[in-house]
């Protein structure tokens, strides 16, 4: 097995959204806000060579909106989806699985791309894979979360066949090297891969856990569509991820790709950060 990092580029959003109840005059230091109190945030995503199999977690934003949309949300930096797997040696058509931690549009846009009038799968020979809990909360969504569902970026899945749901069962494998985390706080049925990988257990944190900026409890999205499970969820991943020294892989820390955790007279808190080439 071997893990790649995959950047797709880095995106803003409002410092007050990310950091929930927590004051700017204390979040401003973790990630520093622009004239608009936007903040940059990473959209990492992660390769995983697992046999015959080549699994993409998570793609990005895309590219297929319009320049009003993308106005909202500042895309920046050298890196794209594509320029990454190539980087790496890859290409999109050699991907097998693509795996979707949740469908807001920073994690699923780059799933599916535009051909003139057509919306098409980005990866031709992959199976794309979601839970049907989640699935069916995204294309029925609240009004709250329904800006984050976009329906060019999720039914073309399922009308081209290529999209196969897992079973929605915490610690349900994926491969022989991959279970399934179920967590709910932010939205319904995200899921995270938990990888077992050289002596080391890695759990790809997604939204649950964007940034180290959010590892001490309060810190909570105000984008969670239900921050009291969130916090709950939080103490306990955090908890198991401290007793048995998990690695953490962060989708979103503008700068840290990994973290161990260690305790701290005032709770968990970050311990050694290094890239994911470092294990």
């Amino acid at each position: 097995m071997k893990l790649y990092t995959v950047d797709t580029g880095y995106f803003k959003l409002d410092g007050g959204a990310m950091f929930g109840v927590v004051p700017k005059s204390i979040w401003h230091k973790l990630n520093a806000p622009d004239e608009n109190n936007l903040c940059s945030w990473a959209m990492r995503c992660l390769l995983i060579e697992d046999g015959k199999r080549l699994i993409l977690v998570d793609t990005g934003i895309g590219d297929k909106q319009d320049a009003k949309w993308f106005g909202h949300y500042h895309l920046h930096g050298d890196s794209t989806l594509d320029s990454s797997l190539a980087k790496l040696g890859f290409h999109k058509d050699d991907i097998t699985d693509v795996f979707m931690t949740h469908l807001h549009f920073d994690h699923c846009g780059g799933s599916i791309v535009r051909q003139g009038e057509r919306l098409l799968p980005a990866f031709k020979n992959a199976t794309y894979w979601s839970n049907e809990d989640h699935w069916n909360w995204a294309i029925k969504p609240n009004d709250r979360e329904k800006a984050s569902f976009l329906k060019e970026n999720i039914l073309p899945m399922q009308e081209s066949g290529q999209l196969k749901f897992v079973e929605v069962k915490d610690g349900v494998s994926f491969t022989d090297n991959i279970n399934i985390r179920f967590v709910n706080g932010h939205t319904d049925a995200q899921m995270l891969p938990q990888i077992r990988y050289k002596d080391k257990t890695i759990l790809y944190m997604a939204d649950l856990l964007p940034s180290i900026g959010h590892i001490p409890m309060p810190y909570v999205m105000a984008y969670d569509m239900f921050p009291l499970t969130t916090l709950q969820e939080k103490k306990t991943y955090l908890t198991e991820a401290l007793e048995q020294q998990y690695v953490l892989y962060l989708e979103h820390d503008p700068a840290v790709e990994c973290v161990m955790l260690q305790q701290t007279e005032k709770g968990i808190r970050a311990g050694e950060t290094f890239p994911l080439s470092a294990l």
